[in-house]
């Protein structure tokens, strides 16, 4: 990742860009929409395919090389001119160094008849890090999903079945990594028969290649100086190499009826992806409103607590981040979110060095490594020493994001239900209290953290619940000045609506949820290692602990620290299914997972769920409605339930 860097660009007399890197152009000097109407879009016959998609039906892009975006504005204009309402577009392109946002702002200044679409690509264009990126635009029936880095890095990560090809690499004596068979090779992946191909270059190699590949090519009129171009279809055979403990399951229901039961972040972001894509939610809350635990927090904050090794977390925490970034665009800055920053301070040398690892490993615009000078003048107070600043992060107020979430004509919020046994019955799913049923729907998603161990389904799954309890420090004039939240052991946010929230303690042990006065004593502690400036501002030696104002609740986490994310299947079945794996853990059995047909879960976020829960829905409702994943594979593979019964299985244990 550190060689990641943003596109470097010229502008010709016209206003055009041009690739400094490449030393080619990014469209047509003739006319970059008319090129791209004519090689990619008539290309592949999008106006009749629009048009003929069924009500709710969804269409699949894959591009190599997002460039301006202009390809993507244009597919996204046409779709809304021609596709029936519910329908869906999805969009996935992969791009090495894309434009900073500036440079995207001046490209699409160049077609005022895409303004619409570009400015709300623009509103989102935030946080544009190495992976997986997703972008949900026109409320949710457009999505976008950037791969940002290499090619042939990132196409074998990604989890999709795509209808069309845009190849739009620049030119392939320019660039030939872009056209080279192991990357046809990943579009045959990809496809399915019928898929089509459009590229504006005719190169006999190419053409060769792609032929290889499964792919049925002709030559036609090119655009403009262009004479011919290509297009194909895919002639080759469906391939599946998922490992079937990992497989999408099959099971789709008459009716796209969801129930989500907890409507914390999880559940709420999960209940508006959901949404987002037609379907009709129920959100079962056991309080009488939504965010009223772990994500009830006055302040949480966006902590990227990331790894150099590039592990399965950390790349969840880079696209989850980015993701959430995007989501609080909507929600209004200073009172319910604040892009101040956050300083993760050096406090011994072993976190010094595993910041120096990072800064090594991870772009300037996503973090820096700041000197006890530099961090001081950033933060407005004393600090022990300097640290590493995300520039882009920063804190929420979580019930703020649950309501936004929450808040679509699609979701009925039930409150003052608590599900404790969930049982089907024919094609439904049924959720009880000790005497009713509260509701019942042919999917089910369990978003109530460490609680979805009530229910049978979910035995073997490994949660543990960890207590944490926040203060509410009053703040004062002298404290007022704190310009970014402050994380060591412990955080210390600006103030929101006239306090700083501090913490937070960690207990295992504890299950009593009352706010306790030697928490609060611990937490004032962490603030003293934090800045003892930023102590004597708030006058912590003069508060009482017992007087403190604040709340108790409880994260739940893995073992492995990763969510969990996806279907849930039967846990006897599945050990017998896959009992030869104890034996020799290199077989894959040919046998499909015993899924539990509508069960899902998505829990576990642990002190991460500003981050991870956002995304997750949009996982989540991309396994049920069989979309391209926003995340790699491994990730997501990372991220299942049936991680914790293939690990039993391999090391011999019983459940």
């Amino acid at each position: 990742m550190s060689d990641f860097h943003h596109a470097q660009l010229d502008w010709d007399e016209q206003g055009r860009p041009l690739s400094r890197e490449f030393d080619d152009v990014y469209f047509s000097p003739t006319s970059g929409f008319d090129e791209t109407h004519h090689v990619f879009i008539n290309g592949n016959d999008l106006t009749r395919r629009f048009t003929e998609l069924p009500a709710g039906g969804r269409f699949c892009i894959g591009e190599t090389g997002f460039g301006t975006g202009l390809n993507f504005l244009c597919a996204w204009q046409l779709f809304e001119q021609c596709a029936p309402a519910g329908a869906r577009l999805h969009f996935v392109s992969v791009e090495k160094f894309p434009l900073t946002r500036d440079d995207l702002q001046r490209a699409l200044a160049l077609w005022p008849q895409l303004a619409p679409q570009a400015a709300q690509l623009l509103d989102q264009y935030v946080a544009i890090h190495p992976g997986f990126q997703r972008f949900n635009l026109a409320a949710g029936r457009v999505v976008l999903t950037l791969l940002v880095g290499d090619a042939l890095d990132c196409l074998p990560e990604l989890d999709a079945r795509i209808d069309a090809w845009f190849l739009d690499g620049f030119a392939p004596a320019k660039n030939p990594e872009m056209w080279s068979p192991a990357l046809f090779a990943q579009l045959a992946r990809l496809s399915h028969p019928g898929t089509s191909l459009a590229s504006f270059t005719s190169a006999g190699f190419v053409r060769r290649a792609l032929k290889e590949a499964g792919f049925a090519i002709k030559r036609t009129p090119g655009f403009g100086k262009k004479w011919e171009m290509s297009q194909g279809l895919f002639t080759g055979e469906l391939q599946d190499d998922a490992k079937p403990w990992f497989a999408r399951p099959r099971f789709i229901p008459q009716h796209r009826e969801a129930l989500v039961i907890g409507a914390g972040l999880a559940g709420c972001a999960t209940a508006a992806s959901l949404a987002a894509r037609g379907w009709h939610v129920t959100l079962l809350e056991r309080h009488g409103e939504p965010a009223q635990e772990a994500s009830g927090n006055p302040q949480g904050v966006l902590y990227l607590k990331l790894s150099a090794h590039g592990t399965p977390l950390s790349r969840l925490i880079l696209s989850g981040f980015g993701h959430t970034r995007r989501l609080l665009q909507r929600l209004e800055q200073g009172r319910d979110w604040q892009a101040c920053g956050v300083l993760q301070l050096a406090f011994d040398d072993k976190e010094a060095q595993r910041q120096a690892k990072l800064a090594e490993a991870f772009p300037a615009d996503l973090l820096q490594r700041l000197d006890k000078a530099e961090a001081e003048a950033l933060a407005g107070v004393t600090l022990p020493a300097g640290g590493l600043f995300y520039p882009e992060a920063g804190w929420v107020h979580p019930p703020a994001l649950c309501r936004l979430l929450a808040r679509h004509p699609n979701i009925r919020l039930v409150t003052h239900g608590e599900a404790l046994d969930l049982q089907r019955e024919g094609e439904l799913w049924h959720a009880r209290d000790a005497e009713r049923t509260l509701a019942a729907a042919p999917v089910v998603v369990l978003a109530g953290a460490a609680e979805v161990l009530r229910f049978s389904q979910a035995t073997g799954l490994q949660l543990k619940r960890i207590r944490g309890q926040i203060s509410r420090l009053p703040a004062t004039v002298e404290s007022a000045v704190l310009g970014t939240v402050l994380c060591a052991e412990g955080y210390v946010a600006p103030p929101r609506d006239g306090e700083h929230t501090l913490g937070a303690s960690f207990d295992f042990h504890s299950t009593d949820l009352a706010p306790t006065a030697a928490e609060h004593a611990g937490n004032l502690e962490l603030l003293e290692e934090i800045s003892p400036d930023l102590g004597r501002r708030l006058h912590a030696a003069e508060l009482a602990p017992e007087r403190l104002e604040g709340r108790a609740a409880f994260r739940c986490t893995t073992p492995d620290y990763l969510p969990i994310v996806g279907p849930l299947a039967d846990a006897d079945a599945f050990a017998q299914a896959y009992a030869v794996l104890a034996r020799d853990a290199r077989q894959v059995p040919q046998v499909p997972a015993p899924w539990l047909d509508g069960l899902y879960v998505n829990s576990a976020h642990g002190s991460r769920g500003l981050i991870t829960a956002p995304l997750s829905g949009e996982l989540l409702a991309a396994w049920l409605d069989d979309e391209a994943l926003p995340v790699p594979r491994a990730v997501a593979e990372a991220c299942h339930p049936n991680r914790f019964a293939l690990r039993r299985l391999i090391r011999g244990q019983s459940a």
